[in-house]
């Protein structure tokens, strides 16, 4: 396949060369020499004042790949991985809009092209004036990805923002194969903010969206369909919160819900069927006493629901909620002592990504957690590469 679609680039290629016109070094065709061609070519009627124009129009009327029928084609853009997007989404206007397309990203995944990443908000290495790694009193923090097929690892480019590090204690949420990054505390300041940021895997940039409607730090999150829900945490003045919106990816807009029942501070957001589910948290009164309740938002209806023991463990829920096989609430830390500490968990459909120490201060350890039906879960430990074995502040899978 990526030799048919190598051939094929260079063939557009070269059918654009013999095409535009040669005008002299330095120069441009005149208006007239461009609506001659265009009426002849594309017997088009508009005015063009540049070559790249052209070439633009030109796109619009290409097949998507030269010489095959259009079905075959989208089969052959369908398989690619999305690590290849980056690169096949500058050689046209047709490919990068089909690449960046919704319709296309939800064509691949119920054709089962799709494919899950965990994506991890992780401590960057520093490196001394010798080269050598040491360890520093504040860390900065980066998006790591990692791809459960190939092994891989990779680290997207700074937020512009935000060159030396992502804002501390940032949520993150994933929806149609796209990486949202929502608030935390400005790196530098320490000074909470309303950012929001998405990540696009295609063109490898971040864009910056509309900001939350006020700063909460510690807050639950989670998305489905195109639109993020986050709820609870706390504001500059740390008190506790029940409030909840939802923002449209689509639309760049926030739209406040129904409050929760209660204040939960320090809660867990996690998406199970059309339920947004907060976990855990705890009121202004009362920090750190962790509830072991939850409350689930119906996405269809904007109705909250209590969940009564729904959380189990005495300890904060952050990063280390799953989901078990009977869609119970589970507790990372829990599968084994080898992550007791500092746990995270990141479902990848039949493994999980699974993060953590031994005690306090040992070392970061990473492993997989594969399941099989009708067998025991097994927990194997993977090596990392050096600059991927930081501490993991939080993660969870991206579809890409």
């Amino acid at each position: 396949m990526f030799i048919v679609l190598s051939i094929h680039v260079s063939l557009y290629s070269k059918m654009m060369i013999k095409f535009i016109p040669k005008t002299g070094s330095g120069t441009h065709m005149t208006n007239t020499q461009e609506t001659l061609i265009l009426s002849k070519r594309w017997k088009c009627q508009a005015l063009f004042t540049s070559e790249k124009t052209m070439i633009e129009m030109f796109t619009e009327f290409l097949e998507l790949i030269p010489g095959l029928p259009e079905e075959l084609a989208l089969e052959c853009m369908t398989r690619l991985h999305y690590t290849a997007h980056r690169v096949a989404a500058p050689v046209c206007r047709r490919w990068r809009q089909l690449l960046e397309s919704r319709d296309f990203y939800y064509h691949r995944k119920q054709t089962g092209f799709t494919h899950k990443a965990a994506c991890l908000v992780q401590s960057l290495p520093v490196q001394s004036e010798s080269g050598e790694r040491k360890p520093v009193v504040q860390p900065r923090y980066g998006v790591s990805v990692f791809d459960p097929v190939t092994a891989s690892w990779d680290r997207a480019d700074p937020i512009p923002k935000y060159p030396d590090g992502l804002p501390l204690f940032c949520q993150v949420a994933s929806s149609e194969g796209k990486l949202v990054i929502l608030g935390g505390w400005d790196p530098v300041s320490w000074e909470p903010v309303k950012d929001v940021f998405v990540y696009e895997f295609t063109t490898r940039r971040w864009r910056q969206c509309k900001d939350m409607p006020s700063s909460r730090s510690f807050f639950a999150a989670g998305a489905v369909d195109g639109r993020v829900f986050i709820a609870g945490g706390h504001d500059e003045n740390k008190n506790a919160l029940n409030s909840a919106w939802m923002y449209d990816m689509r639309s760049d807009e926030w739209t406040e819900l129904v409050r929760m029942n209660e204040e939960r501070d320090e809660c867990e957001g996690i998406v199970i069927g059309s339920e947004f589910w907060v976990v855990s948290g705890y009121d202004t009164e009362n920090q750190g006493a962790f509830k072991s309740s939850a409350e689930s938002l119906n996405l269809e209806t904007g109705q909250w629901r209590r969940v009564e023991d729904a959380w189990k463990v005495s300890q904060c829920p952050r990063s280390c909620v799953g989901v078990g096989e009977s869609e119970n609430l589970v507790c990372w830390s829990e599968s084994d002592p080898a992550v007791r500490v500092s746990s995270c968990g990141v479902d990848l459909g039949d493994r999980t990504l699974v993060t953590g120490s031994a005690y306090q201060g040992a070392p970061q350890g990473f492993f997989l957690l594969e399941r099989k039906e009708g067998q025991n879960s097994r927990m194997v430990k993977i090596d990392i590469p050096e600059e991927f074995s930081g501490f993991v502040q939080s993660g969870l899978c991206v579809e890409i």
